[in-house]
């Protein structure tokens, strides 16, 4: 059976749902009383549906499984499961031959659907936990020869992580506890626990030998991008594209904690700045960017976070329109306003706008303008707004106090607000004084202090605050300099480096060209009506 692979695009074909026994099966159930329970009760429709998808997963038909996981599935579950979730897999077991591992798949769905439509009970979220790791028990020790999806596999290290953060999440509200819940709390800590989570993810990097496999890329001697993680000699793509996926996930997860340093690290094996598997699954695209790029800036990094949010900006910008359909298209949306936020608050702080795209800095002034001036006047109200709009669900990973029944999910939050207003703080002057250099090219410590209504001490302190804010450590250790306006003091004088940059009009006048050509091409395609 051949393969195909997939770039994350959505399936538009409609021929599942509009076979016969799909129709009357939704008809059925539509039909049914309303003490119907979807747990226990299999429609038609959706015996149907898993004897399928069982059928082309034991095939290897990675198109098939494709167009009912992206198409069917959530088609059906829009029209038939909206408010309720779908069969158990005990319930479905018995039409796909008993397979164990086809259960823990179907699983996989089943409580990522309850988690989207549904609130899960305490015990539906230890069955979930229980779940993942008896699949990702069954991929890193087992003999698994299945080709899935690259959007569902990235799904699978979504998800697992996405719970994770729910989870701690709700184990931190304790006003709204039962006694029960707070029982099986205590009784059950190693549930979701932030080392299990880490350790699933390193060993499916591990055991899939990702990293190597992207070492050997460089030099041409094994193919992955290429074939987007796809194995077109009979092997299995799981492993392998969950390993490069779990790369992100612990970049992801670091962040969430607070260790940027960390997160970074973890992703070193893939450059962020060239296509690969990543770039093929929108979600997973944006993912990468929005955490590499928040990592960036909470490390002062800002021009790799401006290059980073630029590249993703204007993909979505380009393409926004192809992925109206996906189910993720509203998470797409708010990551991108999340995006532009954070860029307005790079910007503010290292205005090197050269960096930015004209498209997406149209977009950004639209957004930010008056809000980005203020920043850069040093007001802390917009730098708290923007931050607590567009920063991660931080999470506190150690179990609170279950003495004291208060609620503690918003601590971790608060820590890394007030770590990044604290920055902020020590920055404040920095605006100012690059404001004061680019009118000079030498300028007396005595005449720059009046200016800035400090006494020389004070200058010279906030001097080298500018050099030590404006320098950060690279991946490699080198220092590099964020600076758009560099200097050196030579005893009682500051001399400004002279960093103008010749400015070329040719891409300004290649790009209006271009606009100007297609305005035409529209207009000769216009048949004007005969007067």
């Amino acid at each position: 059976m051949a393969y195909a692979s997939y770039g994350g695009a959505a399936y538009d074909d409609d021929s599942y749902d509009d076979r016969p026994e799909f129709r009357d099966g939704l008809r059925d159930i539509q039909q049914q009383d309303p003490g119907y329970d979807a747990s226990t009760h299999v429609p038609d429709v959706v015996k149907t549906f898993v004897a399928y998808l069982y059928r082309h997963i034991r095939e290897k038909n990675v198109y098939e499984i494709h167009q009912m996981y992206e198409g069917s599935f959530q088609k059906l579950s829009e029209r038939m499961f909206k408010q309720s979730p779908w069969p158990t897999a005990e319930a479905i077991a018995s039409y796909v031959e008993n397979d164990h591992v086809f259960c823990l798949l179907y699983k996989e769905m089943w409580f990522r659907h309850l988690y989207a439509k549904l609130t899960p009970t305490l015990e539906q979220r230890f069955e979930s936990w229980d779940n993942y790791c008896n699949l990702f028990q069954v991929i890193l020790h087992g003999n698994v020869n299945m080709q899935l999806p690259n959007q569902w596999l990235w799904d699978m290290v979504d998800e697992f992580i996405y719970q994770f953060q729910s989870f701690c999440q709700y184990r931190a509200k304790l006003k709204s506890k039962s006694d029960q819940e707070l029982l099986l709390l205590r009784q059950y800590n190693e549930i979701w626990n932030v080392y299990g989570v880490l350790n699933y993810l390193q060993a499916l990097i591990d055991k899939s030998m990702i990293i190597q496999i992207l070492e050997q890329e460089k030099d041409g001697s094994v193919t992955f991008t290429a074939t987007d993680g796809y194995d077109y000699h009979g092997g299995s793509n799981v492993l392998k594209v969950l390993g490069y996926f779990s790369i992100i996930g612990l970049l992801r997860v670091h962040c969430l904690l607070g260790d940027y340093h960390s997160g970074l690290k973890c992703l070193t094996p893939i450059d962020i700045n060239q296509h690969g598997v990543f770039s093929t699954i929108i979600g997973c695209h944006i993912t990468a960017i929005y955490y590499y790029g928040f990592a960036n800036l909470m490390m002062r990094r800002y021009i790799d976070a401006i290059r980073a949010f630029n590249q993703v900006l204007l993909y979505i910008l380009k393409t926004k329109q192809y992925h109206q359909k996906l189910p993720q298209f509203d998470q797409i949306l708010k990551k991108n306003e999340q995006m532009y936020a954070l860029l307005a608050i790079c910007l503010s702080l290292c205005p090197h706008g050269k960096l930015v795209e004209e498209n997406v800095n149209n977009q950004l002034r639209e957004k930010y303008a008056d809000k980005m001036q203020r920043m850069q006047r040093s007001d802390e109200a917009l730098f708290d707004e923007l931050f607590s709009f567009a920063c991660p669900k931080f999470i506190t990973p150690a179990p609170p106090n279950y003495e004291e029944l208060i609620n503690y999910n918003q601590d971790a939050y608060r820590l890394q607000l007030k770590l990044f207003l604290s920055e902020m703080r020590q920055q404040q002057l920095i605006s100012s004084i690059r404001s004061f250099l680019k009118l000079y090219s030498t300028i007396s410590i005595a005449k720059l202090a009046s200016f800035m209504e400090l006494d020389e001490a004070g200058l010279r302190m906030a001097l080298l605050t500018y050099k030590h804010k404006t320098h950060v450590v690279d991946y490699d250790g080198s220092i590099l300099s964020n600076a758009d306006v560099d200097f050196y003091i030579d005893g009682d004088m500051v001399h400004i480096a002279d960093n103008k940059v010749t400015r070329r009009f040719g891409d300004y006048f290649v790009r209006h060209i271009i606009k100007f050509e297609e305005i035409i091409n529209d207009l000769d395609r216009v048949q004007l009506d005969s007067v």
